[in-house]
């Protein structure tokens, strides 16, 4: 969202909560759980530690400057990259 509609990085992340408030989700978790490929206690303690996760993180993120946010976030994704190209499961 920053790069494409040339938010901010609290603008990108305050839209992007907002559109997980809607079930977004659901249809293809409905498709996993038939499946079984759900632990739904490992989900509820998950959804849990999110939903604590965001409440204290957006309280943090909000205070910070919005280069600071950018420059972490960017730093977070090529540590991810370099894990997901170098680490073979």
């Amino acid at each position: 969202m920053i790069l494409l509609f040339g938010m901010t990085p609290k603008q990108a992340v305050g839209t992007s909560l907002a559109a997980l408030l809607l079930p977004v989700g659901i249809l293809g978790a409905l498709e996993y759980w038939r499946a079984g490929y759900i632990d739904v206690r490992l989900a509820v303690l998950v959804a849990l530690g999110i939903l604590i996760g965001a409440f204290i993180g957006a309280r943090v993120a909000i205070g910070l400057p919005s280069e600071l946010i950018q420059r972490a976030f960017g730093v977070l994704l090529v540590l991810i990259g370099l894990r997901l190209a170098l680490i073979v499961s």
